[in-house]
């Protein structure tokens, strides 16, 4: 039987809305470093594939990249609330957001 390890984390909810796409990318490990834990993870709500104007999507779900590149859920279409987000999108990413994909982005209450 084998050993399984339980970890559970929290993260504030970034989706506006119930409804979304999500398409599933290569996530790579460039640039990412390794937690306390000693595993590269990158987390849910990052943009993708990076914080600029090459902006496609946002990460739903975080992803584990310590063995290398990985399949990942990106988010392509969805309302979502900008101030929850792990790091806050740049002006470029922004636009590059509006005008590759359907995300926008929501006021939080």
């Amino acid at each position: 039987m084998p050993y399984v390890k339980r970890e559970s984390a929290s993260q504030p909810n970034f989706l506006a809305s119930a409804k979304f796409v999500a398409f599933t990318h290569q996530i790579s490990d460039a640039g990412v470093t390794a937690d306390a834990n000693g595993r590269k993870i990158v987390p849910a709500g990052t943009v993708y594939p990076a914080n600029d104007a090459t902006a496609i999507g946002i990460t739903y779900t975080d992803t584990d990249v310590t063995e290398g590149p990985q399949p990942g859920s990106v988010l392509v279409d969805a309302w979502l609330y900008k101030e929850r987000l792990p790091v806050t999108p740049s002006a470029e990413a922004q636009t590059a957001l509006t005008e590759k994909s359907d995300i926008k982005f929501k006021q939080s209450l």
